[in-house]
């Protein structure tokens, strides 16, 4: 009996609705409600937007770093620049990882299980054949978005640390144009904060047990991704991960770095290599080509 009554209740004073229904829409759309933000969250609503300017957004006119260079390859991510360097191009299906001087983000990773680097991306093929990089949340943002790439990565660079790890061999054709339609699709999706922030709880994707049966790929028409995340599921997509085995909401950036994991389904199962190179520390310079290894100390920023 209550809910009806409530049901009445509410129905009182309202227009009544003719039968049968209209089948012409209304002359003037409904005005869709302004969003307001509470004034608690407009100091930060206006550095997300500071931040959001300062992207590397295509045609956006971000600085090109004046060189781009990869030096030796290894498994550590060390402060050591171990020579000699060669040019970098980008290339589709390249991953990128980074750590910026973030103390939260640090704490954050640590809190979840693992460390640096905290931030990864991956480059694909633009329409007009440019280098596109696609990372969730760019610079502490809440967007997933298709960004120039060394632009992107030379901001990067300038917070921290910078690594790739180039693809071993170059995509097919089909393999590249996959990557591309899903970083078009992906592009300006939410950054799943929320999801990554359930990674700190019991709620988590991530365990010794459950990751072999959670955090399965969702494909393209997921609704929000955080980076590693993302990056995961753009390969599964594209073909170069397989999607029975990769879990993308229980990756983190370390394990795409490392090729191995704590967790034991990922350390089994998440093998990047040989079809991707071991990630090699990127800059926007170099010293030369016939440094010793391990000599190269690291310019204070």
């Amino acid at each position: 009996m209550t809910p009806l009554c409530l049901v009445a209740l509410c129905a009182v004073g309202s227009d009544p609705v003719p039968y049968p229904y209209p089948s012409q829409p209304p002359l003037t759309p409904p005005l869709a409600k302004e969003r307001r933000v509470p004034f608690y969250l407009k100091p930060i609503e206006a550095r997300i937007r500071e931040k959001v300017a300062n992207l590397a957004l295509p045609g956006s006119g971000q600085p090109e770093p004046p060189g781009s260079y990869l030096w030796q390859p290894i498994f550590k991510e060390d402060h050591i620049l171990r020579g000699p360097t060669r040019p970098y191009v980008p290339q589709p299906g390249d991953i990128v990882l980074s750590a910026d001087g973030s103390i939260f983000w640090k704490v954050m990773h640590n809190l979840a299980g693992t460390s640096h680097p905290t931030h990864s991306m991956i480059v694909f093929a633009m329409p007009d054949g440019k280098m596109g990089i696609l990372e969730g949340g760019p610079h502490d943002t809440m967007k997933c978005r298709v960004l120039d790439t060394l632009p992107h990565m030379f901001s990067y660079e300038a917070e921290g640390r910078v690594w790739v790890r180039a693809r071993a061999c170059p995509l097919t054709p089909e393999q590249s144009a996959r990557l591309t339609e899903f970083a078009l699709a992906t592009n300006e999706r939410e950054f799943a904060i929320r999801r990554l922030a359930a990674q700190l709880t019991i709620f988590r994707t991530r365990g010794p047990v459950r990751t072999a049966f959670i955090g399965k790929p969702h494909g393209i028409d997921h609704d929000s991704y955080f980076c590693s995340e993302l990056v995961a599921e753009a390969c599964v997509y594209a073909g170069l991960l397989d999607a029975r085995t990769t879990r993308p909401s229980a990756t983190y950036p370390r394990d795409l770095f490392m090729d191995h994991s704590l967790n034991p389904y990922l350390n089994k199962h998440l093998k990047l290599a040989p079809a991707w190179n071991p990630p090699a520390r990127w800059t926007s310079w170099t010293n030369g080509t016939n440094v010793p290894c391990e000599s190269t100390v690291e310019p204070k920023r």
